[in-house]
């Protein structure tokens, strides 16, 4: 009997949508979203008196922080930013009363910052030596920084901006090593800052430290004019040494008073380099007193043992012009508590050698 070959039947289709081509795709997981970003409208701002003078892009580049350069070089280039309904140039000069017309832009939205509490906040309003409406000036307390950034959330700007939240204008004309204490100059109108800068860049202000250095200081020795060199250690430190391709420096030294084992001297920089008066005392072989990073560890844990606790640096005085009237200003800074029981503990042990 023959065999009739088996026919193989297709599967019956169930009524309904028909089958994909392809398996559907597992549903991607949404990006982390990066930072906020905010557009706004058309802005007009009006140059006030404090801006005159600014050039067009550094006048938007303040008024749109977090934008970067290149977006602030188009818009101008493109004509998008008019000054009194005209076109202008980046390196265009604005006059008080002029009218910015600034274009929809997107800006990052900003980050919620760490407030200053008003303990911090108090301490740096009683810190204030002098104040008058182009200016202030602070006696900065020692391991507070000028200024945040580098793991540190706030610094003496961002709480004074904080304790005066009417002031629309605070900027720092000069620093100050975190460690240092000391007068610090803070501009309230940019006119001010533009003039104090100027001062600084040619040496019309006088800064007058008081240092605290291991050994007798000799009285000869009333200059130290070394070249200085900018460094990184291998963990990313800075540091600055002697180098003879560094930038020249110059430091003024008066002997004001010696001590078993220290002296206390006047430090004036005559230039104005990173770490100066620190590293020009180490360079004579007498670094200033708890210095962690030009002292070395048997000379440091010496001043320790003594009871010494901070960098014994201390920006004491000040000579200036005041922005505006043109007054010749001398402002001193008295020591705060630690380097006052310093030196008292040398004077006593001074006494009874």
């Amino acid at each position: 009997m023959s065999r009739k070959s088996a026919t193989r039947k297709s599967p019956a289709k169930r009524p309904g949508k028909a089958a994909p081509a392809h398996p559907p795709k597992t549903p991607s997981k949404p990006r982390p979203s990066g930072p906020s970003e905010v557009r706004t409208g058309v802005q007009w701002v009006t140059v006030d008196e404090d801006n005159a003078g600014q050039r067009v892009d550094n006048f938007l580049l303040a008024q749109l922080r977090g934008v970067p350069k290149s977006i602030i070089y188009r818009v101008v280039r493109k004509g998008e930013v008019r000054v009194n309904k005209g076109r202008v140039k980046p390196d265009t000069r604005l006059n008080a009363g002029d009218q910015v017309r600034i274009p929809p832009m997107t800006q990052k939205e900003k980050p919620a910052q760490v407030e200053p509490g008003t303990r911090v906040q108090g301490v740096m309003e009683a810190a204030v030596l002098f104040e008058n409406d182009q200016m202030l000036v602070v006696n900065k307390p020692s391991g507070i920084a000028v200024h945040g950034g580098s793991g540190l959330s706030f610094g003496l700007i961002e709480v004074l901006r904080s304790a005066r939240p009417q002031t629309k204008f605070l900027e720092l004309v000069h620093r100050l090593d975190r460690d240092t204490s000391g007068l610090v100059m803070v501009a309230k109108k940019r006119s001010a800052l533009r003039f104090l800068q100027d001062e600084l860049r040619h040496k019309r202000i006088r800064k007058h430290y008081h240092a605290l250095v291991a050994g007798h200081w000799p009285a000869v020795v009333d200059r130290v004019e070394q070249p200085l060199l900018r460094y990184e250690m291998p963990n990313g430190e800075r540091r600055v040494r002697v180098d003879e391709a560094g930038k020249a420096s110059l430091t003024l030294f008066r002997c004001i008073a010696r001590y078993q084992g220290y002296s206390l001297v006047e430090a004036s920089p005559v230039t104005g380099r990173t770490h100066q008066i620190r590293v020009h005392s180490a360079w004579e072989g007498h670094p200033i007193a708890g210095d962690d990073k030009y002292m070395d560890d048997v000379s440091l844990k010496a001043f320790r043992a003594i009871g010494g606790q901070r960098l014994m640096l201390h920006a004491r005085a000040l000579e200036f012009t005041l922005p505006g009237s043109g007054e010749a200003m001398r402002l001193e800074a008295p020591y705060d508590d630690a380097f006052t029981n310093a030196l008292a503990i040398l004077e006593a042990r001074s006494r009874n050698q």
